[in-house]
């Protein structure tokens, strides 16, 4: 791993762990319990993609939390730039994970398969 690959990693995990901070200082309950599944940052730490769990949510909420996302980002920029003391803070994009869903969708396959045989 080169220099800028561990200073990359160490901003995701940094933002992995301030972002939900951030979340739960806003006045809206459907926000406050998102869950952070995965931060990943561009080469140069501009832009960083947000994956949130979305445990419990219908495809409507979710898109309605995506714009509510979209409209509070400059606040959640300032928030980490502040409580981490840095110069920037990175474009934040926003994304629930599906990759759960996947997981268990497999699962219900391996069982079927394993139940035919």
């Amino acid at each position: 791993m080169n220099p800028s690959e561990i200073k990359r990693k160490r901003t995701e995990t940094a933002l992995r762990e301030v972002l939900p901070e951030a979340l739960g200082k806003l006045d809206d309950p459907a926000i406050n319990a998102l869950c952070v599944t995965e931060v990943l940052c561009s080469r140069g730490r501009y832009d960083a993609k947000v994956y949130l769990d979305p445990t419990g949510l219908q495809e409507d909420e979710k898109g309605e939390i995506l714009k509510k996302l979209r409209k509070v980002s400059a606040f959640l920029k300032t928030y980490v730039r502040e409580s981490e003391g840095w110069y920037r803070a990175p474009n934040f994009t926003f994304y629930f994970d599906d990759q759960m869903e996947r997981i268990n969708r497999m699962d219900e396959l391996f069982k079927i398969v394993e139940g035919k045989s």
